[in-house]
């Protein structure tokens, strides 16, 4: 295990050591995945690849709960 000390800044950024990027293979455009549990955070490295299939179903959800006409009221307002 590897652990060292960070900085937030004022903007909320926050850069990650040269030795854990190179341990985690983590190279700039990558993106990192989140997880907040009380004063826990943890951070992952992704491919959205990864979620496709999630992200597959939730678009189809999202769809039927969007696409209604019930909720067409609203773009009148």
């Amino acid at each position: 295990m590897e652990t060292k000390i960070v900085k937030v800044t004022n903007k909320g950024q926050i850069s990650i050591p040269i030795s854990i990027r190179k341990s985690a293979n983590i190279s700039e455009g990558d993106e990192l995945f989140i997880v907040r549990n009380d004063n826990t955070i943890l951070m992952e490295r992704i491919n959205k690849s990864d979620f496709k299939d999630l992200l597959k179903h939730s678009e189809k959800i999202a769809k039927k709960l969007w696409d209604n006409k019930e909720d067409e009221i609203w773009n009148s307002i």
